[in-house]
């Protein structure tokens, strides 16, 4: 390869490069992904003529090779190229391939309404599983959302919406497929239907537009796009050119995800009017039957017989409650039904239990007294209204409660300004105009100016202008970023001092904080596994609790009307059968589901927001719950423990070669190596031969160019067989190692360097010393480890004595040295093998698979693409601090889970037996149904409460500011 077509390919890689997000989504649904099985592969010159090939093909975005097992996955555009196309481009190319698998798999993502248990969650669940077509369904209890996969050939979205209602649940689509490069317009000055096709073929025949939807309903447009193209604001600009005669056309954004936020605050507004409507007849009601009739005279009045025994009093109850009853608990009554009608039980079930026997006892002895003139009794209306009541102030406290839990992620969100300066530049790039326009407006390639102080509003590229920018909202990272020309910049971060003018290179939901945000939703649906305690309960939670009202029932009436207890025991006004119905109502409504169903999401939302703020971003509940019993953290070295920027140091001859010679041979050879040790021998070799040499650089071909793992590689420059790598793959060339080139290799080692051996048709010529230095404060992150009875381990292709000697430096337990990418993954699966639970931390392409193969992945957040979506966890700024704040933020939430188990298990067990009247022999002491309800309600809101306490976590370590 000559150095034109590698400046060629260095150039494209450079672009390509700019063009990329900054954080990767682990998958772009508007893409498809195909996967083959490749034979034939004999070494890594054939990954790179299989890449090279897929990857110049016109609608492909993606490929990757792996040499070990031959397999290949390749991301590509349907509208561009088929899949048959991309598989006789392998074959054309000398390799047999077999077809895996082909995604074609839809994603939409719904707020259900009406979710109070974990029963509820589980019953969605269940009806979206038997939808046809439904692939995975995840349900997040205290999100109030689910996430559902489905194949479009089978099902659509329609289905899967009708199939949650007729669970019972109230749904609102939030998005379907991928909200990247899809803009949502609200349409206005639309009067018929040919307004409607005039906008819709406008939008249809725009450069750039790939897809249009229409709600005539709803008078909104859903328009897909090349965002290279197009974006909002021309779309807007086309809808209005589209207008003809008087009338005119108008379209402006409006964001599908911004409905949850409405739509939780209107669930806030809809328990707080309940509950206040409520109060309006319940709180007569309590002064009527528990207030007024102990302050004599004034209570008098309502002892005032209307017909036969029926007083004003009673009257007054009955008229008051029943609005409370059948009106604001119309809620019990349907959720009751849909709970039924799908063979389960939740909260509505012991609710509508509870206020309907104490309702219609109450009726029972309303009318009792209204036909007879002797007969007594005790009603319970107030019992009814109250428990009602009660129950809905804790729903409304728990809702504005658990609207806190996703606060972290909301202050995410808030970092975007709402305004941008947007420029006009002529050919010159000179400035032509300035405009302020709405943020989501920005289309990529605009050309925006960020004045100091200013929040930057998208990720770009740096044109003109030098500043420091605070990016530590985003990473975390304390100190502020120097910024001049070519650099990249991140949305939501702040411009300290300097003025910018910015390229805008993603937008919308493809920037860094839209990724974070995204990752973040995904791993608050994602149940943590210590959540199955919850599900398994909740299953037959209901049931326990009738049987036991009923039994706590005959309990106290049979008893009491055999007289085995003392007459004393049952209170004025009342007799057996009423005593032991007040003990059973308060059995059905102090025990509480939900308190078990929110002990862990609620948790995990907190845990994961409050990672996402400090920049480590949690895929998912199973992650959080694995990485508190993690006992040994295996560390990658280059870019892992050590800065990942390898400098050459010096360079020695050890031979007749010249020092221009040794150069021209490394930099031909190792031009076509992608590791860092390779660019940093090139660069201090370009630099030296300059030094020695002419300033005019040669030009070599390079022939049969080969990696060899972990080892170095090879090639022919002009006829000469040229190696260059480590001693192991001098060795398995059969290239002797002079005494000489012994010592200087052990004497670099013991200075923690690399040596870089230079082979010319079988002679050593000379050497290249590398250092890495390593990252400050990774000792004490290893010091710190070990505090918390953690191993650390080190894992490296490089040579034992490099690696031992930075082993030493940082205070690491064990060494593996040597190690290729296979088995690296090996080593991790010995330690588990051993009952170890294990962390990997890396950030290379060859960390990937122990990356996969560790129960906790780790992915440095300037690591590789690949190394970001195979860890379980992304640390974001790049730190090792946050290797210890990933597992110290685990186990608090693991300790505030069990916390909340313990609590809303320690109630219930301790709750049902007092509601049950177990003290009332003893103590006198029974506890009244409005009083249970009130207790039930309490319970939700000291979980979600609990949980929120995790949002005052801090780091237990920053290296940082030390």
């Amino acid at each position: 390869m000559n150095p034109q077509s590698q400046t060629a390919i260095s150039e494209a890689s450079r672009m390509h490069d700019l063009k990329m997000p900054l954080l990767q989504t682990p998958q772009d649904a508007t893409l498809r992904e195909v996967k083959f099985r490749i034979q034939d592969i004999t070494c890594a010159s054939c990954v790179n003529s299989i890449e090279s090939v897929v990857g110049n093909l016109d609608g492909v975005t993606f490929v990757t090779v792996s040499a070990i097992d031959g397999k290949a996955t390749i991301k590509y555009l349907p509208k561009l190229i088929s899949v048959k196309k991309i598989k006789e481009t392998i074959e054309e190319a000398g390799f047999r391939v077999h077809k895996l698998s082909e995604q074609d798999i839809s994603v939409c993502k719904v707020r259900i309404k009406g979710m109070a248990c974990t029963s509820c969650s589980e019953s969605v669940e269940r009806a979206l599983q038997r939808v046809n077509g439904v692939k995975k369904a995840a349900v997040g209890l205290a999100l109030g959302e689910a996430k559902v996969h489905f194949d479009p050939t089978l099902t659509d979205i329609k289905k899967i919406i009708e199939a949650i209602e007729d669970a019972g649940f109230g749904v609102d689509l939030i998005s379907s497929g991928t909200d990247v490069n899809k803009v949502h317009l609200r349409l206005e000055g639309l009067d018929s239907p040919e307004d409607v096709n005039v906008v819709m073929s406008s939008l249809e025949l725009a450069k750039g537009v790939n897809h249009v939807e229409m709600d005539l309903t709803e008078r909104k447009v859903t328009v897909s796009y090349d965002p290279d193209v197009t974006g909002p604001r021309s779309l807007i600009q086309c809808v209005q050119a589209a207008a003809h005669g008087p009338s005119g056309y108008h379209a402006v954004l409006y964001s599908p995800s911004g409905q949850r936020e409405t739509g939780s605050m209107n669930e806030i507004l809809m328990y707080r009017d309940q509950f206040l409507f409520s109060c309006i007849f319940s709180v007569p009601v309590f002064l009527f039957a528990m207030v007024l009739p102990m302050l004599p005279p004034y209570g008098n009045w309502l002892n005032y017989k209307i017909h036969n025994m029926l007083t004003i009093g009673m009257f007054l109850r009955w008229i008051l409650s029943t609005p409370v009853q059948f009106i604001v608990g119309k809620r019990f009554y349907l959720g009751s039904y849909h709970a039924l009608r799908r063979r389960s039980a939740n909260m509505d079930v012991l609710v509508a239990l509870g206020t309907n026997a104490a309702y219609f006892y109450s009726i029972y002895i309303l009318i009792k007294t209204l036909t007879s003139v002797t007969f007594q009794g005790q009603d319970f209306f107030e019992t009814s209204s109250m428990l009602i009541s009660f129950i809905l102030l804790g729903k409304y406290l728990e809702v504005v409660a658990k609207g806190k839990t996703s606060d972290a992620l909301a202050k995410l969100t808030q970092l975007v300004p709402d305004k941008v300066c947007l420029l006009a530049l002529d050919a010159d790039g000179n400035v032509i105009s300035e405009t302020e326009v709405d943020t989501q407006l920005i289309q990529r390639n605009d050309i925006i100016k960020i004045v100091p102080g200013a929040k930057i509003p998208v990720d770009g590229i740096v044109l003109k202008g030098q500043s420091y920018v605070n990016e530590s909202m985003i990473t975390g990272e304390a100190t502020p970023i120097d910024k001049s020309p070519g650099d990249k910049v991140i949305g939501g971060t702040v411009n300290e001092n300097g003025c910018l003018l910015v390229k805008a290179t993603h937008v919308g939901m493809e920037t860094a904080l839209s990724q974070i945000v995204q990752l973040v939703e995904a791993a608050q649906l994602a149940k943590a596994p210590i959540q199955k305690l919850a599900d398994r309960i909740s299953k037959f939670f209901v049931p326990i609790v009738v049987v036991a009202a009923f039994i706590t029932w005959l309990g106290w009436f049979i008893p009491g009307e055999a007289g085995i207890y003392p007459k004393y025991w049952i209170p004025k006004a009342m007799d057996a059968f009423e005593l032991a119905l007040q003990f059973a109502i308060s059995v059905l409504v102090v025990a509480c589901p939900c308190a078990l169903g929110l002990a862990t999401p609620t948790a995990v939302m907190v845990a994961s927001g409050m990672g996402a703020s400090q920049g480590v971003l949690i895929k998912g509940g199973d992650a959080l719950e694995k990485a508190h019993k993690v006992k040994v953290v295996v560390f990658d070295k280059t870019g892992t423990l050590t800065i990942g920027k390898p400098e050459v140091v010096s360079a020695v001859l050890f031979s007749e070669f010249l020092m221009e010679e040794l150069c021209d041979m490394a930099i031909a050879v190792e031009a076509s190596s992608e590791h860092p040790i390779a660019r940093a021998v090139v660069g201090y070799a370009k630099r030296l031969r300059q030094k020695f040499g002419s300033s005019a650089e040669q030009v070599f071909d390079v022939k049969d160019f080969e990696v060899h793992m972990g080892a170095g590689v090879s090639g022919k420059v002009g006829g000469r067989t040229v190696l260059v790598g480590n001693k192991r793959l001098m060795h398995s060339c059969n290239v002797s190692i002079s005494p000489e080139v012994e010592r200087y290799v052990s004497e670099n080692e013991v200075l923690a360097r690399t040596c870089v051996l230079v082979s010319i048709d079988g002679k050593i010529a000379g050497a290249f010393s590398v250092t890495d230095p390593v990252k400050p404060g990774a000792k004490r992150v290893i010091s710190f480890l070990h505090t918390m009875g953690i191993l650390s381990i080190m894992v490296t292709g490089d040579n034992y004595a490099t690696a031992a000697a930075i082993a030493n430096e940082v205070g690491i337990d064990k060494v593996f040295a040597e190690t290729d990418p296979l088995g690296k993954a090996d080593k991790v699966k010995d330690l588990q093998m051993k009952g170890m639970v294990v962390a990997m931390v890396g950030d290379g392409i060859n960390d990937s698979p122990a990356l996969v193969a560790a129960d906790v992945g780790m992915a440095i957040g300037a690591g590789t693409d690949i190394a970001l979506e195979a860890a379980d966890i992304v640390l974001v700024k790049s730190s090792l601090e946050d290797v210890i704040t990933a597992i110290d933020l685990s186990r608090k939430t693991m300790s505030r889970i069990r916390l909340n188990y313990i609590w809303a298990l320690g109630y219930n067990i301790l709750g049902m037996p007092i509601a049950a009247g177990i003290l009332y022999p003893f103590t006198g002491i029974r506890l009244p149904p409005w009083l249970a309800g009130a207790c039930m309600a309490a319970s939700s809101l000291s979980v979600v409460s609990s949980s929120l306490l995790l949002q005052l976590y801090k780091k237990p370590l920053d290296v940082g500011s030390t």
